[in-house]
């Protein structure tokens, strides 16, 4: 497989964002069958996209989108966050985000520290993380224990694990 991890252009921001929601509409749907809620609201893409230091990429495999991500760099201290991560649905299951995540750290040599959140429920992106990306999990928050930077209203659906990578750079300095 061929992928390229290539910049989002802002003519094409409004399908990549239908892509990513739809993505993790679906994958909340396999875990939830009645799940009604929207998952991921276009607001929340725009926040991540609205932080300094983000960068958003697309996944082309033979012309098409098939996945993406938005990243956090900060060019100080190099504790990176990955704040998305998506394989459309029809492309899952065959190394694409896999292929993602090696080009985004290709892309970020001088990274110390990667970083990165999913919820509880979200078992195939436990694995992906910890198995096939090699993080690890530092933290689990919940109802007793909770996210620093969860906003109010969001206070009892917050559970879920906090991943850490440390590059091999940073083991060194």
């Amino acid at each position: 497989m061929n992928c390229k991890v290539l910049s989002i252009r802002e003519d094409e921001l409004k399908a990549y964002k239908m892509d990513m929601q739809e993505a993790f509409q679906k994958g909340a749907s396999a875990v939830f069958s009645d799940c009604e809620t929207e998952i991921l609201p276009e607001a929340d893409i725009d926040l991540a996209l609205s932080k300094k230091g983000a960068l958003a990429y697309q996944a082309v495999v033979d012309g098409d989108r098939v996945g993406g991500a938005i990243v956090v760099i900060d060019e100080e201290t190099q504790h990176n966050h990955l704040d998305f991560l998506y394989v459309k649905y029809a492309a899952q299951g065959r190394g694409v985000g896999q292929a993602i995540w090696k080009a985004i750290e290709q892309l970020h040599p001088d990274t110390k520290v990667w970083e990165t959140f999913t919820p509880y429920f979200e078992k195939r992106n436990i694995h992906f993380y910890v198995n096939c990306c090699g993080f690890h999990i530092v933290e689990f928050y919940h109802r007793g224990h909770r996210e620093p930077n969860t906003p109010e209203d969001m206070m009892d659906d917050d559970e879920g694990f906090r991943f850490e990578k440390i590059m091999r750079g940073a083991l060194q300095a």
